[in-house]
């Protein structure tokens, strides 16, 4: 069982930056781990993805270049450094772990994942 805890969304203005963490625990082997978002009226989608072993990471078309994927393995934390956050960034960020493994990418369909944190809120105001 995996239990994951999110912190550090809020509210920036557009341009700027946020550093999401999930914090892991649990007695647990994942290979994958990710994040993905919600907003208001739309589907959860994924945002980036990266095996636990080995540090491979692959992202969404609309976040290349500005979120960047990254673990601590030593502190069962995943983060995710958001930078030029765009009002079409906010939403709803959740942690999930157990993605499914595709090669050395993981999986960015929600429906691959087996376990979810609570979420926490990110809003961008243009």
């Amino acid at each position: 069982q995996i239990q994951l805890t999110e912190s550090g969304g809020g509210s920036v203005q557009a341009g700027g930056s946020l550093r999401l963490s999930c914090e892991a625990s649990g007695n647990f082997r994942t290979s994958c781990m990710g994040w993905f978002r919600q907003a208001p009226g739309k589907e959860r989608e994924g945002v980036a993805g990266i095996v636990t072993i080995g540090g491979h990471t692959n992202y969404d078309e609309s976040v290349k270049g500005r979120f960047t994927i990254s673990q601590d393995n030593a502190k069962n934390t995943l983060y995710l450094q958001m930078n030029s956050l765009k009002p079409e960034d906010s939403g709803v960020y959740y942690c999930a772990a157990a993605l499914a493994r595709i090669g050395n990418s993981c999986s960015l369909n929600p429906k691959s994942a087996s376990y979810w944190g609570q979420g926490t809120q990110v809003t961008v105001s243009s």
